[in-house]
């Protein structure tokens, strides 16, 4: 089994669930509100009057075999909206209770 943690703008949210949906996830953790900055050249996301978007994130975790094509189709929508702002990481997980 395999984590895939998403960070990403707020616009992009409903894009994220379409991704998880066409790639059969259907369980995952959402925090509504988190804040950040890209590691190169990404805005601010802070909430605040002068960097005033919001990014949320997102805990999932799939079938090994479901990986790849996942992170493929985040990159793909990173692509398509660069300007909005989207990472994602994967993690082993060794135990699910």
């Amino acid at each position: 089994m395999k984590a895939i943690f998403i960070s990403y703008n707020q616009a992009l949210t409903e894009r994220i669930i379409n991704v998880l949906d066409s790639n059969n996830v259907r369980g995952f953790t959402k925090w509504e509100l988190t804040e950040g900055r890209g590691t190169v050249d990404g805005e601010p996301h802070y909430g605040s009057h002068a960097w005033p978007s919001m990014n949320s994130s997102m805990l999932t975790v799939v079938e090994d075999e479901k990986t790849e094509k996942i992170m493929n189709d985040l990159r793909k929508l990173d692509e398509a909206a660069k300007m909005q702002g989207l990472r994602a990481f994967v993690w082993n997980i060794e135990q699910v209770s």
